[in-house]
């Protein structure tokens, strides 16, 4: 079962998965002037004005006796392996950009991971952290290449709005309002 993890942006991890994201924001870019990529800042995701999170799954437990027992230190140990073993699928974040706005930025699921709700999951998990910070609205922009994103914001409640800033590999901006 897919997890969530909060990570600096600066971690190894998040810096990975970001890297990822860009590079093949850049390969797939679809204007000659190119994708510009910009690294987020740590202070804009450290709650509670914001979060970086990682969407992982862990192995499955092995089966057997003794897997509802009471834990031990060995199954502590057990436990903190097995988080050192997760597989990192995806990541994404919130900033607040005033009161009550919140901004989704970089949702990326790698491609092992796509086509299983990841995505859709990550987006739902960032605006319930949004929410219990006092967002009353989220905004986000994509590139229009980027159909399956857009289709996934818009089935999530996203409705094209003006622009809200001047992201240059942007051109499509949504809104949503929470209720």
């Amino acid at each position: 079962m897919p997890q969530f993890r909060s990570l600096p942006v600066t971690d190894a991890l998040a810096h990975e998965l970001l890297t990822e994201y860009f590079s093949y924001r850049a390969e797939t870019f679809p204007t000659p002037s190119g994708y510009v990529t910009t690294f987020p800042t740590p202070e804009q995701f450290t709650e509670p004005r914001g979060v970086f999170l990682v969407i992982e799954t862990n192995p499955e437990p092995a089966a057997g006796p003794g897997r509802d027992a009471k834990p031990t230190v060995a199954s502590e140990a057990s436990a903190v392996d097995a988080q050192s073993q997760a597989t990192a699928l995806g990541c994404g974040g919130i900033r607040q950009l005033e009161p009550g706005r919140f901004e989704v930025k970089h949702l990326w699921v790698r491609p092992e991971g796509r086509g299983a709700g990841l995505g859709r999951q990550l987006l739902s998990e960032l605006e319930r952290r949004a929410r219990a910070w006092g967002a009353t609205e989220l905004v986000l922009d994509t590139n229009e290449s980027l159909a399956a994103a857009g289709g996934l914001y818009r089935s999530s409640g996203f409705e094209p709005c003006e622009p809200y800033n001047d992201n240059s590999n942007a051109t499509t901006w949504y809104l949503k309002t929470l209720r």
